[in-house]
């Protein structure tokens, strides 16, 4: 068994992940492909030797990417790529800066619906209505792109390859649900099941630490998962527990 690893330029999304990893499995040869967006972007175990065109032509099938081999590094160079990388990582705030953004206009718009007369009750449904339809509006932008990113990661969508697709249009439902305060008990149960289920699958990916896309706000963005992911999805689950036991 032979591990080779590769650069794959013009991979934006866990999408184009997905298709890469397909494109290098469908070949006799390749035991095992492991695909992300941080270089090195692929992984593979060869049970026979490829040349670079071969596995470059199997990855045309998935897309316009260019495939290169990592060579590896020079005891004289050694330091130096470290520190251009080093540089280049971004802080807390420049990763996650729309997520932030998001949560903190939610915050703020219903932090003000409640002003003079504060109902946490109410707050917290205007806040899971506006969560859900911002979240799904991002999702339904590229049902298809957030579908193939989602199934890398979901317990869910890795069994169910259409839950991907019909996932988006759940929460819409749900955002207009809460809105609207229509059947409240099924719809935290609802959002309950289905937060507990995302965070799991997220402590899974994070545990087995596989640098994935995050999929909560689609394509659009390329969020990695972390631990705010799991912040995220526990928060919604707390609230729609807490909203159910009152």
């Amino acid at each position: 068994m032979e591990n080779r690893e590769f650069i794959i330029s013009g991979m934006t999304c866990g999408g184009c992940v997905a298709r890469a990893k397909k494109a290098f499995e469908s070949l006799e040869g390749v035991h095992e492909a492991h695909v992300q967006l941080e270089a090195p972007q692929a992984r593979l175990s060869l049970e026979k030797p490829f040349t670079l065109e071969e596995l470059q032509s199997a990855l045309n099938a998935a897309g316009s990417y260019t495939l290169s081999a990592v060579k590896p590094a020079t005891p004289v160079a050694a330091s130096a790529p470290a520190t251009a990388a080093s540089s280049k990582e971004r802080s807390f705030f420049e990763t996650y800066k729309p997520l932030l953004l998001i949560v903190g206009m939610l915050l703020l718009v219903t932090g003000t619906i409640q002003w003079g007369s504060w109902n946490g009750m109410e707050w917290m449904r205007h806040f899971m209505a506006g969560f859900f339809l911002v979240f799904s509006f991002f999702k339904l932008l590229n049902v298809n792109g957030f579908a193939e990113s989602y199934r890398m990661y979901d317990w869910v969508a890795g069994a169910w390859p259409t839950w991907g697709y019909v996932y988006p249009f759940v929460e819409l439902a749900l955002g207009m649900a809460y809105l609207v305060d229509f059947q409240p008990f099924a719809t935290n149960v609802i959002t309950f099941v289905l937060m507990v289920l995302g965070a799991g699958s997220v402590i899974q990916s994070n545990l087995n630490k596989r640098k994935i896309q995050c999929a909560c706000l689609g394509d659009v963005f390329n969020l990695p998962m972390s631990f705010v992911t799991i912040v995220e999805d526990g928060a919604m689950a707390l609230m729609a527990g807490w909203m159910l036991l009152s």
